[in-house]
C-alpha cells in the first residue's frame, strides 16, 4: 500500500493521478474529507481506502506493517492564519507522529516541506541542512515547517529513505478548492474571464519595479514526477528543494496567462494588501543541483509551457488531473 496524506487537496491529488498512471492502485488517501468542495479532485481516481485525518495515526498502527510507501502531503497551508497552535497541531505535532510510525515500521518517507522556510532570502535558497537552523520564516506557516525541519534533523533514529520536499511556488490543477491561497495563474485566469484584466500587487520595495515580484514557480506535473523519483529511485535521504531552479516575475506570469487565454493583455496594479506586506518576498529562486545531483534528469516545465497546458487542458473547461 502506499498513503498519500492531504490526499484530495491541490498537490496530493495530483500526486494520486501520477501514482495511478504509473500502475499504482492500491492507494489509501487520507484527507479532512468534510470540505466537500474538495471532493472532485479524486473523482475517477483508483484508491484502496480513505481513511480521515484524525483516525490516521491510529489506522497506521495499526496497519503500518502493511504499507510500503508515505506520502506526507497534508498541511495547514494558509500563510495569512496567524493561530500557532492550529499550526502546532497540524503542521508539526501530526507531521511527528506520522514521522514516529514510519520509524517503528521501517516506512519509507516523503514529507512536504516548504520554501516559506527560507523568509526573506537571507541565507539564499540553498537546500543545506547546516542552513536550516539560521533560517527565519516570515509567518507561523514557514515556522511550522522549518521547526519540524529542524526536529527531524535532530532525531537519532530515521525511517529507511526519507526526503522533505521544500515546495516552491507550485501551480496547476486540481487547485479550484483553494481560494485565497490558490496560485496567482489561477487568480489571473479568473480575473481576465471576468473582467478582461489582470490587476497585479504593487511593488512596495525601491529595489522592484511593479510587476518585477520575482518567484520560482514550479507546475504541479514536475512536482509529482519528482515525487515518483524519489520512491523509485531513493537518492540519499535529506531536504530538498524543490521549484524550477529559475526566477520568474509575475508580470511574466500574467502576459502569458492572457497569451493561453488569446486575450489581449491589460494589467493593472494595487497596493498588496497590509496583512502581508510586511511578510512578502520579493526574490525565490530554489537551488535545485543537491536533487540533480541525486539523479534527477526529467528537467522543469518552463513557465511559458507550464501556463499553457495549466489554462488550455485544465482551467478552461474546469478539468482536473
Amino acid at each position: 500500500m502506499i498513503v498519500v496524506t492531504g490526499a484530495a487537496g491541490f498537490i496530493g491529488s495530483c500526486l494520486v493521478s501520477r501514482l495511478n498512471q504509473a500502475g499504482h492502485l492500491n492507494i489509501v488517501v487520507v484527507d479532512d474529507f468534510s470540505k466537500k468542495e474538495k471532493d472532485k479532485n479524486l473523482e475517477g481516481k483508483t484508491i484502496l481506502a480513505k481513511v480521515g485525518r484524525d483516525g490516521f495515526i491510529k489506522w497506521l498502527n495499526d496497519f503500518g506493517q502493511e504499507v510500503d510507501f508515505i506520502y506526507h502531503i497534508g498541511a495547514r497551508t494558509d500563510t495569512t492564519e496567524f493561530d500557532v497552535e492550529v499550526f502546532n497541531k497540524l503542521n508539526l505535532n501530526f507531521s511527528k507522529e506520522v514521522w514516529n510510525a514510519c520509524v517503528n515500521f521501517s516506512i519509507p518517507l516523503v514529507y512536504a516541506s516548504s520554501a516559506a522556510t527560507y523568509g526573506l532570502g537571507e541565507h539564499g535558497y540553498k537546500d543545506d541542512h547546516n542552513v536550516i537552523p539560521k533560517l527565519t520564516p516570515l509567518n507561523p506557516y514557514g515556522d511550522s515547517k522549518n521547526d519540524f525541519d529542524l526536529w527531524v534533523l535532530q532525531q537519532k533514529v530515521f525511517p529507511p529513505f526519507w526526503a522533505g520536499l521544500k515546495f516552491f511556488n507550485v501551480y496547476g490543477p486540481n487547485e479550484f478548492h483553494k481560494g485565497r491561497m490558490a496560485s496567482v495563474i489561477f487568480h489571473a485566469f479568473g480575473q481576465i474571464g471576468k473582467t478582461g484584466g489582470m490587476k497585479l500587487f504593487r511593488s512596495h520595495n525601491v529595489d522592484y519595479s511593479d510587476g518585477e515580484q520575482l518567484r520560482d514557480f514550479v507546475y504541479v506535473k514536475d512536482v509529482v514526477e519528482v515525487c515518483t523519483y524519489l520512491m523509485e529511485s531513493r537518492p540519499d535521504s535529506g531536504i530538498y528543494n524543490l521549484g524550477s531552479g529559475v526566477a520568474r516575475t509575475f508580470l511574466d506570469l500574467a502576459k502569458n496567462t492572457f497569451k493561453s487565454m488569446e486575450v489581449e493583455q491589460n494589467i493593472s496594479f494595487i497596493d498588496t494588501p497590509e496583512d502581508i506586506r510586511d511578510k512578502y518576498q520579493y526574490y525565490t529562486e530554489a537551488n535545485m543541483q543537491k536533487l540533480i545531483d541525486s539523479g534527477y534528469d526529467k528537467g522543469f516545465t518552463s513557465l511559458e509551457d507550464g501556463v499553457a497546458d495549466y489554462v488550455k487542458n485544465h482551467l478552461i473547461g474546469q478539468k482536473y488531473y
